[in-house]
């Protein structure tokens, strides 16, 4: 909660309790002391003056005085109200208004005065309003009705809440639109890009393949034609190494032959010598 809306929620909540009022300690009071009495009027002279905490003394007294005096109560919680705050934390034991919360939640429950149950519980309606909890505020208001019909103040509390309420309402259900139709809008964002995703990887593995599938068949044909090559030239070779051989042999034998007979001239002529 912002510190704006706070302090509005503050003076919102002082509007409404400043149309509630104190129960004095005058009319028919059953088994009301005299302490009880002279401290209550004391307390409420000090609230008028708005000297809160002076006048939750005086309230303390009129009930140490009698401790069930449900006039003594209702003052005093009024006059913490106004020195609690209604966006502290509800935990908060320290907090005057948790302390008020209290002593109203019982007088609305089991106050024998059914005049002051209504005002009990419609303080408790504007507490829970001022928190912007406005179902608990409707309800409380409608509590104080039945026990005062004729307070126009509670009826027109009343339907303000309502109107609140019914806002408010309005706004969750606004809230919650917008968060499924965000989480579907993810949802079918995270979808589509999967799938798209999920697509270019199989058109990437598929242009990889035909990549392959051709650089293979470039290599194919490169090594068939290094074969090819490589086979006509080992036949060209081995051919014309035969035919060197030849060659070197026949050249041979003709050396051989041209030998013998040279050497067979020789030996004729050495023959005829010698005869």
């Amino acid at each position: 909660m912002t510190s704006g809306s706070s302090r509005l929620l503050a003076v919102v909540l002082a509007v409404m309790l400043s149309m509630g009022g104190l129960v004095q300690a005058q009319g028919k009071a059953p088994k009301m002391t005299k302490r009880e009495r002279v401290c209550l009027r004391n307390g409420n002279k000090l609230y008028e003056k708005k000297r809160y905490a002076e006048a939750e003394v005086e309230y303390r007294k009129a009930l140490q005085a009698n401790p069930a005096s449900e006039k003594g109560q209702f003052n005093l919680a009024t006059a913490l109200m106004r020195q609690g705050s209604v966006t502290s934390q509800q935990n908060d034991d320290n907090n005057p208004m948790k302390q008020a919360e209290g002593i109203l939640t019982n007088l609305a429950k089991g106050a024998q005065d059914k005049q002051l149950r209504g005002k009990a519980a419609y303080d408790l309606g504007n507490i829970a309003y001022g928190r912007q909890q406005y179902g608990q505020a409707v309800e409380f208001y409608k509590q104080a009705l039945r026990c005062n019909p004729d307070d126009e103040q509670a009826r027109r509390n009343l339907r303000l809440a309502q109107l609140k309420k019914q806002q408010q309402d309005q706004n969750k259900d606004n809230k919650d639109q917008n968060k499924d139709q965000d989480k579907n809008n993810k949802d079918q964002n995270k979808d589509q890009n999967k799938d798209q995703n999920k697509d270019q990887d199989k058109q990437q593995q598929d242009q990889n393949k035909d990549k392959q599938d051709q650089n293979q068949n470039n290599q194919d044909k490169q090594d068939q034609r290094q074969q090819q090559q490589q086979g006509g030239m080992s036949q060209q070779n081995a051919e014309q190494v035969l035919k060197a051989m030849q060659d070197r042999e026949r050249a041979t034998q003709q050396r051989i032959n041209a030998q013998q007979a040279q050497q067979q001239r020789h030996e004729r002529q050495r023959t005829n010598r010698k005869w």
